[in-house]
């Protein structure tokens, strides 16, 4: 089984690009950008990484936010996540990024987006790793502001594949963004939004209904409504789902608790993600090995998430037959 999850094709559909930064990376920044951190060491950092909830670790994601400032740090960001990924036989991702987080600090829209381009675009040179650029809204912010936003990302929309909607879930429901999201669609952009993390299945309701994503990330609580349940296997609506996040946010109490296997056996186009890697102690692989062994996955169930992930992808179709087949190729010729 660690074997299988190793060589499998993998696609990263919800990772934060502002959560890959490690600690020795972040002090690293600090230094070079003169930005005070307010612990001592990448130790003492690193040991500050027990969350109670989402909000916990907002606060300090935030936080670590303010040692990006340069396009070279955004760079260098992300080309130390897609370094990293592509060992770990990732293929595709479609990166997360919180220009707000940027922008209210005065660093500039182009600064964070040249940055992460430059990185997405040598990384597909050298690493053969595809990838696409999804804009975050802040929820816990106002609807002009997301306006705001998009109208700074104007220019770039060729670059960027759609939006999303993440941060405090709690009290900030997706009809809040319902305007902005209609204008998103107007400019020819794909939408995806986080819920169902800690807000309640009305959450993944309104994101269907009210906002028309193509995916649902998390959506772990849609298993509280059986008629969510329903619909969501009839119209194949993917799930970005990501264990180690779940465990370390205090959603369930350890990962055998973790309900991605009832999930699965419900019918539910289920995929793995890493979503902050660098907070919650794993990235792609970690992720698979630590759910693999607390629920006991199958060679059928790494498999089945495997093309899901294909299924879920902003690819074209040649680009989704060719990984599945690959995927295909690799279960055929498992001498396991």
């Amino acid at each position: 089984m660690d074997s299988l999850i190793q060589r499998l094709p993998k696609l990263e559909l919800h990772v934060h690009i502002e959560g890959t930064l490690e600690p020795d990376q972040l002090f690293s920044f600090a230094r070079r950008n003169n930005v005070s951190v307010r612990y001592p060491s990448v130790e003492a950092l690193r040991s500050a990484y027990q969350f109670k909830n989402l909000q916990s670790f907002l606060d300090l994601y935030y936080e670590g936010t303010a040692v990006l400032v340069n396009e070279q740090d955004f760079y260098e960001l992300a080309m130390a996540y897609l370094k990293k990924v592509a060992d770990q036989g990732v293929v595709h991702t479609e990166i997360f990024f919180d220009p707000q987080s940027h922008t209210h600090r005065g660093i500039s829209f182009s600064t964070v987006m040249n940055g992460i381009r430059r990185a997405l675009i040598e990384a597909e040179e050298t690493l053969g790793i595809s990838s696409e650029l999804i804009l975050c809204f802040l929820r816990h912010l106002d609807e002009a502001d997301a306006f705001e936003t998009l109208k700074q990302a104007e220019p770039y929309l060729d670059q960027i594949i759609g939006i999303g909607l993440d941060s405090s879930e709690k009290g900030h429901p997706p009809s809040k963004f319902e305007r902005i999201f209609a204008a998103a669609r107007s400019n020819g952009l794909l939408t995806v939004a986080h819920a169902g993390e800690e807000g309640p299945p009305e959450y993944i309701w309104e994101s269907l209904d009210l906002l028309k994503v193509s995916r649902i990330d998390h959506g772990v609580r849609c298993l509280e409504d059986n008629s969510l349940v329903d619909r969501l296997v009839s119209e194949k609506m993917p799930l970005t789902v990501c264990p180690l996040s779940n465990i370390r946010l205090g959603g369930f109490p350890d990962m055998r608790n973790h309900p991605l296997k009832k999930m699965l056996d419900r019918g539910l186009q289920v995929t793995i993600n890493s979503d902050d890697p660098a907070y919650f102690g794993g990235y792609m692989t970690e992720n698979f090995l630590s759910t693999q062994t607390a629920l006991g996955l199958t060679q059928e169930d790494i498999v089945k998430l495997g093309h899901n992930a294909v299924e879920s992808a902003f690819i074209t179709k040649k680009r989704r037959d060719t990984l599945h087949a690959q995927i295909d190729h690799l279960v055929h010729n498992d001498d396991m």
